[in-house]
């Protein structure tokens, strides 16, 4: 089984960026379309941001233009980056491998909470 590992969250004011990481265990990870994912506090997790093996992404439309998910296979790590932050950004973070159902493939991490002031 997979174990993914999240970092990089943080509080920031609204306008700033960040940069989450994700480390997978295993080889595995090269073999899957990545996602990363989001929880708000009395919401359903979403999922954001889309990284197929062709290496084209996709985007939920709150965070297009602000966000860009990559991957370093080398180093079994994907990564969000998040630009000009807003509030409503303000989640737990994880990523995993996406299904065809959009869900997480595997075991969730313990994820990174970012939370973004105004």
């Amino acid at each position: 089984q997979v174990q993914l590992v999240e970092s990089g969250g943080g509080l920031v004011q609204a306008g700033e960026s960040l940069r989450l990481s994700c480390a997978a265990s295993g080889s595995l990870f090269s073999f899957n379309t990545m996602g990363w994912y989001r929880q708000a506090p009395g919401k359903q997790r979403e999922l954001v941001a889309t990284l197929f093996l062709s290496g084209s992404t996709n985007y939920v439309d709150s965070v297009k233009g602000r966000f860009t998910i990559s991957r370093d296979t080398a180093k079994n790590t994907v990564y969000l980056q998040m630009n000009n932050l807003k509030p409503e950004d303000t989640a737990v973070y994880y990523c995993n491998a996406v299904k065809y159902d959009r869900s997480g493939l595997w075991n969730w991490g313990q994820g990174t909470q970012v939370t973004v002031s105004s």
